[in-house]
């Protein structure tokens, strides 16, 4: 199976490049998740200059995710920085679901907090390109997420 996604947005196709070996479970959850279609409409709905954008949440609000289980934290030494993809999460570190966010710059105060799961390595101008805001007015749309062939 691929090491590889495509996150079609509305902006752009963006590649990333999956970790199995930093974080298994995420990995076949993100995969899963893709694979079924769950990814395809959902919107970027927190979207924070220098920081990241999520998304991921079925509501569209941030309180949602599927209905598998949670998954448990698998915290590893990848460093949050541009382009890292992570699990979002509730306060419980287990709590890790279906949203997950990229980040635009520098997060390295999430590290060991968050589990990293998968880096950008092309596209990232079309995650730059997303629309701002927490929520954002006119929120940019993944179109569809898919493992790579």
């Amino acid at each position: 199976m691929s090491d590889k996604l495509v996150l079609k947005l509305d902006t752009g196709d963006v590649t990333i490049e999956l970790m199995a070996d930093k974080a298994p479970n995420h990995v076949a959850r993100i995969k899963e998740l893709a694979e079924d279609g769950f990814y395809d409409g959902i919107k970027l709905h927190r979207v924070i200059d220098g920081f990241m954008a999520q998304m991921g949440c079925p509501k569209g609000t941030g309180t949602g995710g599927s209905d598998l289980p949670n998954v448990a934290a698998e915290f590893n030494d990848v460093s949050h920085q541009r382009g890292i993809c992570s699990m979002a999460r509730a306060q419980d570190p287990n709590s890790a679901n279906s949203q997950f966010f990229i980040c635009f710059d520098d997060a390295s105060f999430l590290d060991g907090q968050y589990t990293a799961w998968g880096k950008v390595v092309d596209g990232m101008e079309h995650v730059d390109a997303a629309e701002r805001g927490e929520p954002p007015a006119n929120p940019t749309k993944i179109i569809t997420m898919r493992v790579a062939a």
